[in-house]
């Protein structure tokens, strides 16, 4: 767990992201786990959905905690066939994450942000872990993925 956490801390620290990264004791695999176990409002979160395409390239799809990404909506804003939910050991081989600590920046993907994301001044994200967060400037997060603003809930 502690690698996953450096592999994320180094990212921020070496790309200038002002974010704040917060180790928690219980598990914040979903949105409701870690909005009790910090005391925040669900609405602050967002979930990164990893799908691939059929050449098998990562498509991280962010949307609000509350939301649900649109496969076909991902498929039309990319002009592609419609990517399929990657299973736990893609997710771990394409981003260097666990399903359920997967953050919104720090690996090779292709970004797409829901603009609902944008309409937040700052959001938690997945931390590395599943034992972790990132709170971060919306704004932040974008410069760090470079993501696409495109409507990808369903």
């Amino acid at each position: 767990m502690e690698n996953y956490h450096y592999a994320i801390n180094s990212f921020i620290a070496e790309n200038n992201i002002g974010a704040i990264h917060l180790v928690l004791k219980e598990s914040c695999h979903s949105v409701q786990d870690a909005a009790i176990a910090i005391n925040v409002s669900q609405h602050d979160f967002v979930k990164n959905i990893c799908l691939l395409d059929n050449k098998e390239q990562l498509i991280l799809a962010i949307v609000k905690g509350e939301d649900r990404v649109s496969t076909t909506r991902v498929g039309k804003a990319l002009n592609i066939e419609r990517p399929r939910l990657a299973t736990e050991d893609e997710i771990l081989a394409h981003t260097g994450f666990p399903a359920g600590g997967v953050p919104s920046f720090g690996f090779k993907a292709i970004f797409l942000v829901d603009p609902k994301v944008t309409q937040l001044p700052y959001i938690y994200t997945g931390g590395g872990s599943q034992f972790s967060l990132i709170k971060v400037e919306t704004n932040s997060m974008l410069q760090a993925n470079k993501g696409q603003v495109i409507r990808i809930r369903k």
